[in-house]
């Protein structure tokens, strides 16, 4: 993987959390930033292809593929943030589940 240099201005504060970051993990500040950015690009994603799915921008293949995530993963995410992604109309078609 080709790696770049990126600069940027951080507040103060922001700095004091990733010095505490470097020290519970034991990573170099720059290995400390890229985690967090990883971690923020994966919240971002998963959020973005969230809100497309419920708004019926995104098919769940495409709120799958822009979450990075398989389509069961992203079944699961839409369920844990109450995101309905079919419609009304279509779940009253729906007979309810048995119970066995």
């Amino acid at each position: 993987m080709t790696e770049v240099t990126v600069s940027a201005r951080i507040p103060r504060g922001l700095e004091k959390e990733v010095e505490q970051l470097m020290r519970e993990e034991h990573l170099e500040k720059s290995a400390a930033l890229r985690k967090l950015l990883h971690l923020g690009l994966e919240t971002y994603r998963l959020e973005r292809a969230l809100r497309g799915l419920g708004e019926g921008r995104f098919s769940l293949l495409k709120a799958a593929e822009e979450a990075h995530l398989n389509v069961w993963e992203l079944l699961d995410e839409a369920a844990r943030a109450h995101v309905a992604w079919v419609a009304d109309d279509v779940l009253e078609d729906v007979p309810p589940r048995r119970r066995r």
